[in-house]
């Protein structure tokens, strides 16, 4: 059905020309198999704002029923500049309060740190190639903490509730907000300053979840039914060819055919939930901003690897906490992001993205190596010397920091050929899905040692870093 780029476009015409109480509902002007809005309100109220300035600018880009399946070069340039106009809104200003207020060093290292974190090759071309807003929600929970680690915490509040808002996805990054600020009640005292703060937070998300959705709230129908939009449980485990758990595991065990729905579902929770604990105890009990950044991490890889219908592009939301340890762990931040790209390769192969793939993902490779020194750093710089200490006796530090390195280099050419082979190469006739399952499988086998690697980053070393402004 014309793929994501129709999606966005009939949402707009969807919003433009149907009243609010009808967005989410079957009718026979808003066909909900055709691209029926999935996500919350905020995102319907964006998408009617484009579609304004789409009416001003031609009309047929959102006229009811003729417009569907409208494409013109013109068209893609109006949706490319809706993208550019949130990134310099949104994405980019808090990408520079980020490196600039939140994280040490010369102003010459927060440049190159910016530079690096907004030529993430992923983002780009999923918003900007695959037409999509996910420069929003994730500006808006990065807005959320720079906002908690400036210590405006109703703010950070606010700006996260507001992307929970726009992308039901951000439920990826809840627990450490959750964790984050109930920690800092409590270590304010739960009697006194820390009750008035968790009121306070309280009070204001309650609030902005009430704003954002007013129009569905006088029949509790209308909110049922958007709730059933937003979580849709019966598309079932998992869809098409994503770096996850389940959808690598599939290739030796049909999950599908022997759990019901049910059974997955409780599964994928279960696991979830088993894998975002640690870091999340850890996180309450010392609500640092160190913490909170690598709780970040873990908690929305958690959630990518195993719970229930996730889709390829949800990667961007572990890549974004990743993207803000560029300036403390460069190696491991620059390899997680360019094996993130490489993880929805097939579906960039799908929108003719492969010379934008290639050259976007050199260039961040070269950034990083050369702003950041990313691989020019000592074993404990690159903050291994928890891992090292567990092979002290077999390897020297030096070589224990060489040996990272080679695996950085064999995992970078492994997907360079693997990148070339899906371009060029015609699969097996009875295996017509091998590419795609490969890059699906070395994707995840690098997002699972990710986790388990940035767990014990969090777990075992002492929160305050340096390069770290003291927040608490």
């Amino acid at each position: 059905m014309f793929g994501d780029y129709e999606a966005q476009r009939h949402w707009q015409e969807v919003a433009y020309n149907l009243p609010v109480h009808e967005w989410y509902l079957n009718t026979t002007d808003n066909n909900l198999s055709y691209w029926g809005l999935d996500y919350p309100p905020l995102t319907a109220y964006h998408s009617l704002l484009c579609a304004y300035v789409a009416k001003l600018i031609n009309p047929a880009w959102v006229e009811l029923h003729t417009s569907r399946g409208y494409e013109s070069s013109s068209h893609k340039l109006f949706m490319r500049t809706t993208v550019l106009i949130a990134d310099i809104l949104l994405y980019i200003p808090a990408v520079f309060l980020y490196c600039f207020y939140l994280s040490n060093g010369s102003s010459k290292k927060k440049v190159a740190t910016a530079l690096c974190i907004l030529l993430y090759p992923g983002l780009i071309l999923i918003d900007y190639g695959h037409f999509q807003y996910n420069n929003v929600s994730l500006g808006l929970a990065l807005w959320g903490v720079v906002g908690l680690g400036s210590g405006w915490d109703l703010l950070g509040s606010l700006a996260f509730t507001l992307a929970l808002n726009y992308k039901q996805m951000e439920l990826y990054h809840s627990l450490p907000f959750f964790c984050y600020l109930l920690g800092k009640c409590i270590k304010q005292g739960l009697v006194g300053r820390g009750l008035f703060l968790l009121l306070k937070i309280s009070l204001s998300v309650l609030a902005t979840f009430a704003l954002c959705w007013l129009p569905f709230l006088s029949e509790p129908q209308q909110v049922l039914q958007v709730l059933h939009r937003l979580f849709p449980v019966a598309r079932g485990l998992f869809e098409d060819k994503v770096a996850n758990t389940w959808c690598s595991l599939n290739v030796l065990i049909k999950i599908k055919t022997l759990l019901s729905r049910d059974a997955q579902l409780l599964l994928s929770l279960a696991l979830t939930f088993l894998f975002v604990l640690p870091s999340s105890i850890k996180l309450l009990t010392k609500p640092t901003m160190w913490q909170f950044k690598l709780a970040l991490v873990n908690s929305s890889l958690a959630f990518f690897l195993f719970s229930f219908q996730v889709h390829e592009k949800s990667i961007l939301l572990p890549a974004l906490p990743v993207c803000l340890l560029m300036n403390e762990l460069p190696l491991m931040a620059t390899w997680f992001l360019l094996v993130s790209t490489f993880s929805m390769l097939p579906l960039l192969l799908k929108d003719g993205l492969l010379l934008p793939y290639a050259v976007t993902s050199l260039a961040f490779l070269f950034l990083c190596v050369y702003l950041l020194s990313a691989l020019h750093r000592s074993s404990q710089e690159l903050h291994l010397g928890s891992c090292y200490n567990l092979t002290r006796g077999c390897l020297s530090a030096r070589n224990f920091s060489l040996l990272v390195k080679c695996a950085f280099g064999i995992s970078m050419a492994a997907m360079a050929v693997l990148s070339t082979a899906s371009a060029a190469l015609e699969p097996p006739a009875r295996l017509p899905d091998l590419f795609p399952v490969l890059v699906s499988i070395f994707s995840c086998m690098h997002f699972l040692a990710s986790l388990l690697y940035f767990n014990f980053v969090q777990l075992t070393e002492p929160p305050s870093r340096r390069g770290q402004k003291k927040t608490n």
